[in-house]
């Protein structure tokens, strides 16, 4: 019998134990290990601000997980020897014959003086609460969704919550002005300026101001704070903190501190045979010189391909799946319609572009979540 353990439960994780179970004899053994006992796409985060659709109604148990052949261990993840291809879970070391590293991107906000004392995390589930009340006390004044530090999950998801928040407002006739700011000198720097337009252009008509070119460097009450520039005073922060690579794996060796895991782009290995890693712990240059962005499709592709090399290993094949860099996110851009930004992002240049938004694209990516956890948890 053969083991494979996988660390995070998040996109790349569960789309990673799921093919796995579907390719591994019914003796091999698929464990899915978190300190989570759910799982809710990021992509319903500022759904769950606005209060469109609650965090509960796309949240599923991992659980469920169990009687589709799946052993799902809820535990603390100490350490990892990739070497060794085990990890030590609640004090007790597991070994397995292949090891899928998917924990994904820790925030933190500490990084940014005062920033988890004055601002709200919009990027952490554990908040949302918080973030959701907040809004919906909110009754006028300047409202700064801050991008703190890149790379993030999700990169265009603080100009979907800024539209969809302006719309929110005028519709209820509260006067507010909402503000994005970000050290990228443009919104969405792997579309290029050319590129970006449109989106530009789409802010806007709300009258939402993008600040780009703005690293902050710390949080006061009520004001934003830069080098550069003068303060940036706001009524209500809501904040894309930075994000780090896990302290565990930095501390496994798997990636530099300040840095991300590495990984061959199109087998998702590391340097440690049967030692993958996926999603958005690791970091994939482009020729571009930018990161593959950390979006949940890639995360799910990655996970289905280091599924079927695993597989094809633990059968004695050939391991033949690659990762081809091809992938897509939605963009909600307000009256009920969305864009996609979609491309091949291997390509020299990477060729990318941002589609015109449609209520049929809109209706796709409610489509995208449901057809997922149908069918990762049945139902």
């Amino acid at each position: 019998m053969s083991r494979v353990l996988v660390l995070g439960s998040g996109f790349g994780g569960i789309a990673t134990a799921v093919a796995l179970r579907a390719q591994l004899a019914e003796g091999d053994e698929v464990m899915l290990v978190d300190r989570r006992d759910d799982f809710a796409m990021g992509l319903r985060k500022t759904w769950g601000i606005l209060g469109i659709s609650p965090i509960a109604y796309g949240t599923r148990s991992l659980a469920a997980l169990a009687p589709r052949g799946i052993t799902v261990l809820r535990g603390e993840i100490s350490a990892i020897d990739p070497a060794g291809r085990s990890a030590t879970i609640d004090g007790e070391v597991v070994g397995a014959d292949a090891l899928v590293v998917a924990l994904g991107a820790q925030s933190a906000a500490g990084d940014i003086p005062g920033l988890a004392e004055h601002g709200l995390n919009a990027w952490d589930r554990s908040h949302l609460e918080a973030v959701h009340g907040a809004v919906d006390a909110f009754r006028g004044g300047r409202v700064v969704i801050g991008i703190f530090g890149t790379p993030y999950p999700c990169p265009p998801a603080p100009f979907e919550l800024a539209m969809l928040l302006a719309e929110r407002f005028d519709a209820r006739g509260i006067d507010a002005e909402v503000t994005v700011i970000s050290p990228a000198p443009i919104v969405l720097p792997i579309l290029g300026a050319a590129g970006c337009a449109p989106l530009d252009a789409r802010l806007a008509e709300r009258g939402i101001a993008f600040l780009g070119g703005r690293p902050a460097t710390a949080v006061a009450a009520h004001a934003v704070q830069f080098d550069a520039h003068d303060p940036l005073p706001y009524d209500l922060l809501l904040a894309v903190p930075p994000h780090r690579c896990p302290p565990v794996l930095v501390d496994a060796g798997l990636a530099q501190a300040g840095g991300w895991v590495s990984v061959d782009r199109a087998t998702l290995e590391t340097e440690h045979q049967a030692v993958y890693a996926i999603g958005d712990a690791t970091a994939i240059p482009l020729a571009s010189g930018m990161p593959l962005p950390k979006a949940g499709l890639f995360a799910e592709k990655e996970g289905e391909v280091v599924a079927a090399r695993i597989a094809a290993g633990l059968r004695g094949g050939a391991a033949t799946a690659t990762f081809d860099g091809r992938g897509a996110c939605f963009l909600e851009m307000g009256e009920g319609e969305a864009s996609m930004i979609s491309g091949d992002f291997f390509r020299d240049p990477p060729a990318v572009a941002l589609s015109a938004p449609s209520a049929e694209q809109r209706a796709a990516k409610e489509r995208f979540e449901m057809d997922r956890l149908a069918r990762w948890f049945g139902g």
